[in-house]
């Protein structure tokens, strides 16, 4: 909903202080917190409700905004407008703001001051001053710290569990949007989770962990692979489950999407460049695409994934028992890729240099990494799937053995181990995903793939409708 509002008697942020009577501020919103409930004190039994956002109105002044009350009034308040909203702030309190709170709670500004809201006196309207929105929205990709302050992927990699539990600012592109996923504490309480993929010229993968409704939501809005992230105050910490660093998004975070500065226009177009060679693709299943195999249950002929591609554009994970009718083992150049180890991106040939205009090493001496990353046909009594893609990692466990390992058998040794598996019936995970670029319209990616037990195979053409 839109109210027609005048903001020029508004008053900058820079300009409040306690004794203004009747203020109105404008700003565009870059960051808000969910709504929660807490005990109230003075009445035993029932709950107040608060939430939180931060305005800015320039480039170098932003403000903390908060409001307490009943469930119904900050419900509705929260849900009138959203992150990147501009709004309208008419008769806020304005108060100095406690710094160990802020600090420990709350986005670090640079005012003295915050504004409470409250149920009685306070407004707030979405600004519907076209000439006020068009000189507030570019704000939104102005980040609120130095923006070269920042750790790469890599950096955060490196230093492991020196950096766990800080909170640091980082700069990365968006790789892929997990699924929300919700749960139910002990207490009774829901929550929901969402995992991102960040990447950038240093790290191929690094998870980004959402848990309020409200960062989740921006997140639905980003595109993949053409977004890049400056996070202010992510909290990073050493998951010891999976072995590795992490981040998580909290109530002191702003995300500025986009940034407009040289460092996130270079970052931009190494993703765009990396996503368009096809390299960035390629290395979401170098590690068998992280997801639990149990989790996989449909199993289908080659037909039914052919109709189903036919029936839907969405991706989908599958299993199919069949043989492996094309397996090039015994030519080295379809079956190892050269990539270059600053950016990963493929070299063709016996080039001396990386081709990426946007790699950190031009000019420097060429560096390689090597893996696995060839392409074989499957097929079943109702038809073939072509050009199924098998690397990384996934492949050296299919293969039981590592690329080094494998270029250096014989020819002999070669064939041999292409014949372990030609004509084989297989058990094969699968996942296939739309890709507009590829002929088919459809990229089928190898997640597993191991010699079938005969009972199961019997057991899946029974089942067969």
């Amino acid at each position: 909903m839109t109210f027609n509002t005048s903001v020029r008697k508004c008053i900058p942020i820079s300009g409040l202080h306690p004794n203004a009577i009747q203020a109105m501020v404008v700003g565009v919103v870059i960051a808000k917190t969910d709504a929660r409930g807490f005990p109230d004190r003075k009445n035993f039994g029932s709950e107040r409700f608060t939430f939180g956002f931060t305005i800015k109105d320039s480039p170098d002044h932003f403000i903390n905004v908060s409001s307490w009350g009943s469930e119904e009034y900050i419900n509705g308040l929260s849900g009138s407008f959203r992150t990147g909203d501009c709004i309208v702030i008419e008769n806020p309190l304005i108060t100095s703001k406690d710094s160990e709170k802020e600090e420990r709670y709350c986005p670090s500004t640079p005012s003295f001051f915050r504004l409470m809201l409250t149920e009685t006196y306070s407004v707030v309207r979405l600004c519907a001053d076209v000439e006020e929105e068009n000189r507030l929205l570019p704000l939104l990709h102005i980040p609120v710290k130095d923006p070269r302050d920042f750790y790469t992927l890599g950096d955060i990699t490196a230093n492991g569990q020196d950096l766990h539990g800080s909170v640091i600012n980082i700069l990365a592109a968006v790789k892929s949007i997990g699924e929300q996923k919700f749960f139910t504490t002990s207490d009774g309480r829901k929550g929901q989770r969402m995992e991102i993929k960040l990447f950038d010229d240093t790290v191929t993968s690094f998870p980004l962990v959402c848990w309020d409704r409200e960062a989740i939501q921006l997140m639905h809005s980003l595109t993949p692979k053409e977004t890049v992230l400056f996070i202010t105050d992510a909290r990073v910490k050493f998951d010891r489950f999976r072995n590795n660093m992490s981040a998580t998004v909290n109530t002191k975070t702003i995300i500025t999407i986009n940034p407009d500065t040289p460092e996130a226009n270079q970052l931009y177009n190494f993703a765009k460049e990396l996503a368009e060679s096809g390299a960035l693709d390629e290395t979401d299943t170098q590690s068998g695409d992280n997801i639990p195999l149990d989790s996989i249950t449909d199993v289908l002929t080659v037909r039914q994934m052919r109709s189903k591609t036919q029936d839907s554009f969405d991706a989908f994970y599958a299993i199919t028992y069949a043989f492996i009718s094309a397996f090039p083992l015994d030519t080295p150049s379809k079956v190892v890729r050269h990539r270059c180890s600053r950016c990963r991106f493929p070299l063709a040939g016996d080039v001396m240099e990386c081709t990426s205009f946007t790699c950190a090493g031009q000019g420097q001496e060429l560096e390689t990494v090597s893996g696995f990353d060839l392409l074989m046909n499957i097929s079943d009594h109702t038809g073939t799937l072509p050009s199924c893609w098998l690397s990384g990692t996934v492949a050296e466990k299919t293969l039981g053995c590592t690329t080094e390992e494998y270029m250096n058998l014989s020819e002999v040794a070669k064939t041999a181990l292409k014949w372990r598996f030609l004509l084989e019936r297989c058990k094969i995970y699968l996942k296939v995903i739309p890709a507009p670029k590829v002929k088919s319209g459809w990229k089928t990616t190898i997640i597993s793939c191991t010699l079938a037990d005969s009972v199961e195979v019997q057991q899946s053409l029974e089942t067969e409708p």
